[in-house]
């Protein structure tokens, strides 16, 4: 196995939009919950599992903070349960993920260019980072000198390590490493 493929990536952050029939009525949220209303959403933390849950306007049940589905389901099916109601019908939709790897060596981000061919990159002075555009893999990575990397707006973590064993045999070849 190459070096490259041992890119470990790990998921910070998981969103996932359930739907429920019949919907999630708001006010009887606020009152069996305690959720707070936010404009036209209601908003409750949860410690076990901790999450955040969102009920948006169509009664949709939104959890964001988890690391993996299952407890993001777990989340739901708490909330679930609190407002007297069974997870039975509960179908999910996952969203954008925030996950991170290292490459395992650093990375000489003004060495590369604005152009790569698989997206758009630039330094972003503020976070000292090169923030690449993989249209690719439909990602964006913010990479550090350190190698270190987060990913965002991926739809799966398998993409998140293509990419990741994609950007590091090209760093290679353009001697952006440093071991």
């Amino acid at each position: 196995m190459s070096e490259s493929s041992n890119i470990e990536v790990r998921v910070e952050n998981l969103l996932v939009r359930f739907s429920i029939s019949p919907p999630i009525d708001l006010e009887e949220a606020i009152e069996r919950l305690g959720g707070v209303q936010n404009g036209k959403v209601i908003i409750k933390q949860l410690e076990v599992p901790r999450a955040t849950i969102i009920l948006d306007e169509e009664g949709r049940i939104i959890i964001h903070g988890t690391h993996r589905i299952e407890a993001a389901r777990a989340a739901a099916k708490e909330m679930l349960l609190r407002m007297g109601r069974d997870d039975s019908g509960l179908t999910a939709e996952l969203g954008p993920i925030v996950a991170s790897f290292d490459f395992g060596e650093e990375v000489d981000i003004h060495n590369i260019r604005t152009n790569l061919g698989s997206g758009t990159s630039q330094v972003d002075e503020r976070l000292g980072c090169l923030r690449i555009d993989d249209t690719r893999h439909d990602v964006e990575l913010l990479i550090w000198p350190s190698g270190r990397t987060v990913a965002l707006k991926a739809r799966h973590p398998n993409m998140v390590a293509m990419a990741a064993v994609h950007w590091k045999a090209k760093f290679a070849d353009r001697k952006s490493l440093k071991a």
